[in-house]
Parts: C-alpha cells; sequence; structure tokens
C-alpha cells in the first residue's frame, strides 16, 4: 500500500478550518475505533465536574488519535506512521491530550512489562503530564482495579502485566536504558535551548528499533526565541515532509501555524485567523481571553507582545520583535513595506571576492568566553551594492561559560543538513588559532588586490593589539600598520549604524541570510547615548553581537570611498586570461587550505576530520549557489 504525509494544500485547510491529516492514510478502523472509545471515555479532573476527553475534545484531537492508534499493520504488529510533531499554541491541552494518548496506549498495549514514558525538559512541566494522566486512572474505578498510580515515582503500572507508563523530566531524571515502545516528547521547545539534549532523545528513541509496534510524538509550542537545537532540527525537518520537500510517509507533521504570506501580513493581528494556530479555540482556549490579553501586551510593549505571539498566537519568533532592538533588524531580510529582499543566498566569501571592486574588514571579539567576528565588506562593481559575509570564531570554553547559547554555537558550527548551509561558526581549542585562521582570509583578499589601500581593516580599539599582531606576521604576508584601524565604540558607532539601517531599508546591502548574522542582529539592543544611540554588548548580555559589530566596522571604513590597492586584474575582456589567472588562484587557494589542514592536524589529529567536513560543506554550498545563480538543474 502507498501513501504520503505530505499536505501541499496545508495553508488553504488550515485558513478553512479543515484537518490536517492527509487523505489516503493506511488506518486501520477497528484498532482506530478502539483507541478512540478509550480515549473518550477517560476523564478530565482539573474542569469542574470531571467531564471525559469525549466530551470537552475538539475534532482534531479525535483524528489525531485515529491516526497515532490506527496507522497500524495488525498482522506484522507493526506501526506505520511512527513520528509525529504536533506543534500548537499555549493552552490548547497539550499536556491532556499527552496524558490521554499515552493512557491510552498503556491499556492497549500487548506486550507484557511493556514501558510508555512521557519525557519532560523540568519537572514542572513533567507533572503538568503526570498529574492528568494520575487522575484518569484515580478517578475510574474500573481503571483503578487494574493500574496502579504512583505520585511518588510518576509512574503508572499495570497491576496484572507490570506493563507501565512513566513520567521523566530531563534535568532530574535517568533516562538511559529506557525501553519504551512509545514515547511522547513534551515541550520540544525547550529541548533545543538544552546543551546535549540531542542525545537525551536519542536515548529515549533508541528503544524503537527493537520495538516497531511503537510511536514517537513531539509536542510543542514556539519558542519565545528564535528555534535552536533539536528544536529546529524536527521543525525544519517536519515541515519538509509537509511541504513534500522530503518524502518520508512514516512522519506526520501537525503543525498548526500561519503560512508565510499570512505572517507577512501580519494576520494574526485579526482575531478572525486565531483558529489556525488553535485548533482548540472554543473548547480550552477562550476566544475573549485572547482577546483582551492581546491588548494588553501592545499596551505593555514589544517584549511582551513578542512573547505572547509566540505563545498564544504560534508566531515563529523572529529578529525585529523585542523590546529595544535596533531598527535595522527589521529591515534585514526583507523590506516589510516594499517586499524588496536583502538576501541574496549566492553570497559566499568566494562570491564576494569575486563580484566587489573593493572590499573593507571589520573584526570584533575575540575573548575567551566570546565570539571573534569576521566581516568582510564589498562593494559591488557596477552596481554600488554593498555585499557583506561574515563568519565567527569560539573556544570550546564558550560552551561551559554561556550554556544558555550553546545549542546555538553548536547548530551555528553543524546546521543540519535539511538547511543546506554551511558552517558560519568555528570553534578553536587553543588560544590564537582563531586570529589566525582570520587573517589567512584577510590574506587573501589582500592577494586579489581588492582590500582597501588605506583604511581596510576596522577593529575594536580594545583589541587591536592581537589583530595587529597575526596581520603583521611575516609569515603568509603582512599588512601595514597604517591600514589596521581602531574603531571607537559606543555612540561614536551612530554614523555607522544609522547608515547600516538606511542601506537596508534601501536594498544597498546584501548578505546571504545566514542564521549567524540573524542571531547577532536579532540580539542587538539599541540604548541612548545623549543626541545619538549606540548598540551596547551590556545590554545585550550573552546574547552574541560581535558579527554585527564586526559588520559595522567594516561600515565605517566603506563610508570613506575606499579605493583598490591595485587594479585587481579580474576586469578585463581577456576571457580565456581569465579563466586561466582564476584557475591558478584557486589552485593556489588548495594548496594553502591543505597546508593549514596539516597544520591544524599536527596539533590535534581530530580537527583534520572536522576540517575537512566542514571544508567539503562550505564546497557543497558553494556549488549550489553557483548554480543557483545559473539556473542549472533543480536550482
Amino acid at each position: 500500500m502507498t501513501w504520503s504525509t505530505a499536505l501541499p494544500d496545508w495553508e488553504a485547510r488550515i485558513a478553512a478550518h479543515k484537518t490536517l491529516i492527509p487523505d489516503g492514510l493506511p488506518i486501520d478502523e477497528q484498532r482506530a475505533n478502539r483507541a478512540l472509545r478509550i480515549f473518550k471515555r477517560l476523564r478530565v479532573t482539573d474542569i469542574q465536574g470531571m467531564p471525559t476527553l469525549g466530551e470537552v475534545s475538539p475534532e482534531w484531537i479525535f483524528d489525531l488519535v485515529r491516526v497515532v492508534f490506527g496507522a497500524f499493520d495488525c498482522e506484522r504488529k507493526r506501526q506505520l506512521i511512527r513520528s509525529f510533531l504536533v506543534l500548537i499554541a499555549k493552552k490548547n491541552a497539550k499536556s491532556t491530550i499527552a496524558a490521554g494518548i499515552m493512557v491510552t496506549a498503556l491499556i492497549m498495549n500487548e506486550r507484557p512489562m511493556g514501558e510508555y514514558l512521557i519525557l519532560a525538559p523540568t519537572k514542572d512541566v513533567a507533572d503538568n503530564s503526570f498529574l492528568p494522566a494520575y487522575g484518569m486512572i484515580k478517578n475510574d474505578s474500573e481503571l483503578f482495579k487494574r493500574y496502579k498510580p504512583s505520585d511518588t515515582t510518576r509512574e503508572i503500572v499495570n497491576r496484572l502485566d507490570g506493563a507501565t507508563l512513566a513520567v521523566k523530566s530531563a534535568d532530574a531524571d535517568v533516562v538511559g536504558g529506557q525501553k519504551s515502545i512509545s514515547r511522547f516528547i513534551d515541550e520540544l521547545w525547550l529541548f533545543g535551548k538544552k546543551r546535549g539534549a540531542a542525545n537525551v532523545l536519542s536515548e529515549a528513541e533508541g528503544s524503537a528499533a527493537s520495538r516497531p509496534e511503537g510511536f514517537t510524538i513531539y509536542a510543542s509550542t514556539h519558542s519565545d526565541e528564535p528555534p535552536t537545537g533539536v528544536y529546529l532540527e524536527k521543525l525544519t525537518y517536519f515541515r519538509s515532509v509537509r511541504d513534500g520537500k522530503v518524502e518520508d510517509r512514516t512522519s506526520l507533521p501537525l503543525i498548526y501555524e500561519y503560512p508565510d504570506s499570512m505572517l507577512k501580513a501580519k494576520a494574526w493581528q485579526n482575531p478572525q485567523t486565531w483558529h489556525i494556530p488553535n485548533p482548540s479555540l472554543g473548547y480550552s482556549v477562550d476566544h475573549e481571553w485572547l482577546t483582551t490579553e492581546l491588548r494588553k501586551k501592545e499596551i505593555e510593549g514589544t517584549s511582551a507582545l513578542s512573547i505572547f505571539v509566540a505563545k498564544h498566537l504560534n508566531v515563529e519568533a523572529g529578529i525585529g520583535l523585542k523590546s529595544g532592538s535596533w531598527a535595522g533588524a527589521e529591515f534585514w531580510l526583507v523590506n516589510p513595506k516594499t517586499g524588496v529582499s536583502n538576501v541574496d543566498a549566492t553570497l559566499t566569501f568566494r562570491e564576494v571576492l569575486r563580484r566587489s571592486e573593493v572590499i573593507t574588514i571589520g573584526i570584533d571579539g575575540g575573548g575567551l568566553d566570546d565570539l571573534l567576528g569576521l566581516a568582510v565588506l564589498g562593494r559591488e562593481a557596477g552596481t554600488g551594492k554593498l555585499l557583506l559575509w561574515c563568519h565567527a570564531w569560539a573556544h570550546e570554553i564558550v560552551r561551559e561559560r554561556r550554556p544558555e547559547i550553546s545549542s546555538k554555537l553548536d547548530e551555528l558550527a553543524a546546521p543540519p543538513r535539511e538547511l543546506g548551509m554551511p558552517p558560519e561558526l568555528t570553534f578553536v581549542k587553543n588560544p590564537g588559532d582563531d586570529v589566525y585562521e582570520l587573517a589567512d582570509i584577510v590574506r587573501t583578499v589582500e592577494r586579489s588586490g581588492k582590500l582597501a589601500e588605506k583604511e581596510a581593516i576596522g577593529v575594536d580599539t580594545f583589541g587591536i593589539a592581537a589583530i595587529k599582531k597575526a596581520l603583521q606576521s611575516e609569515d603568509g604576508g603582512s599588512i601595514a600598520d597604517e591600514r589596521i584601524v581602531g574603531i571607537p565604540q559606543g555612540w561614536k558607532l551612530n554614523g555607522a549604524i544609522k547608515d547600516t539601517e538606511r542601506d537596508l531599508a534601501g536594498n544597498v546591502i546584501l548578505h546571504n541570510g545566514g542564521a549567524l548574522m540573524r542571531f547577532a542582529v536579532g540580539n542587538a539592543k539599541v540604548v541612548p547615548r545623549g543626541n545619538a544611540i549606540a548598540i551596547d554588548k551590556q545590554e545585550s548580555g550573552s546574547a552574541k553581537i560581535d558579527p554585527l559589530m564586526a559588520a559595522l566596522h567594516a561600515k565605517v571604513l566603506m563610508g570613506l570611498n575606499p579605493q583598490p590597492t591595485v587594479r585587481s586584474g579580474w576586469d578585463t575582456d581577456d576571457v580565456e586570461g581569465l579563466e586561466a589567472r582564476i584557475a591558478a588562484e584557486v589552485a593556489r587557494l588548495a594548496r594553502d587550505d591543505q597546508e593549514r589542514i596539516a597544520s591544524a592536524a599536527e596539533k590535534d589529529p581530530d580537527e583534520l576530520a572536522r576540517r575537512r567536513a566542514a571544508d567539503a560543506a562550505r564546497a557543497e554550498a558553494f556549488e549550489i549557489a553557483r548554480l543557483r545563480e545559473a539556473g542549472v538543474g533543480i536550482y
């Protein structure tokens, strides 16, 4: 039997109040109906009168129960759709759904001593799921005869065959060694913020290989910050399945979110659309309460509104909707008024080098618990557009000193394959390695003849010494002292900040839309300094902005109307000669890369494998960008 879990018409369906369950799924009607009867009988003990789930649940929950238990091959005892993502707004009875589905699974269990698991990121979230399950058993005399609930161990045990439903928290309980048949992973967005969450989920899901009758349900609201870690990975993957970009008929997305076109139109401001992120509107979600709270948050300010919209209207958090956010953040990706995009996905480092007539470079940060940000800003020949490419480095110790952003940094260093992006951050073990890797990139620009002749490299005045030392090393060529400029900070950057805002609004600055700069731009906090403004590192806290500051340093120098060191030699009508020069330059760069990799491998053998993987990813991304520009094949 063939089927598909893709739903290419999901936008029309969700707007029209229609089900997000695709047609033609392999449903065993007898098993699905049995599961639904059990589920509907369970009582909700935190509602006055303790009604049953059948009496207080909307139809979409019944659809979910039918497909979770009905997509099953009874002859082979095999679950046909094994993985689900349920993304809904807050207060849509997610914890009650978790309890109801997993208690139903325990009741339908056929494996002696079978184990079922609800896994939550924190104890409080675990309690939210266990208490409804506990009440469902405790307040049903027939179920209580057969099942023993324990509020001390957060377990429900079948008195006859020893089958167990356990509710565990990742921050307090030991998850390793689980042999669960089915599992419900609650509040996935919080797992996305946890370092090591991928390992925790891997332990929880590991038993699926030997228990083919089971399933995994991931459930979440949107994060109050841009998605990170395992949450971003799962969200990206399930969206790709929904949109038909990835074929995986064993995975089913139920993602209740606004289509992009409605987000751009800010449809979430219209109460008539609130059913889209709130499929339980009118049941567990009160329309009048949403209306009142939205008005309150609009008065309280951008920060409160941002959190409310993310949580209760399921709008993915992004740049430009935070208290004190930089005005340029609103225009970073696209001008919301004109719809003109500032993103050019082809802008790799090599592409910026190729298309620019002159380049300035900005550098910022570099402490042991800080990022070292590099910005390469080129003025495009013929158009005058400003082409921006950025990269960052971090010491391994940042993971320990800044655990709140460690999962985000890991994602930047090794982005999910589904995103198709090269690494934008490099971790280094030894102090100084980051500076010398950065210096190699600067020298590559210098050798092209396009680095600005005079004020070429802008550096935070407090970090200029180490940068000068690396750039003026005899190894690989020295950059003259007067070309490395200390850039005053604070309010003195006011001009560059304002110029960058205007250039983004006017589609003058182009960039590749990468996650590194979305992260940095989204973190930027503006503070007044007299009649000027400043983007303040202290205000941004642990949320790093170093790559953005580096870009502003480069912008300061680009504002001086620089000229290249020499006529680059790339501007020529001699096509054959140009191709020969390009081939020679590529070969030389390849030799330099190999020498750098070999040198790093002597210090750390594991570094060789990491660098080769990173180089392969960069090469793949560059080739995809080149093919897209040329209009070749699927690109």
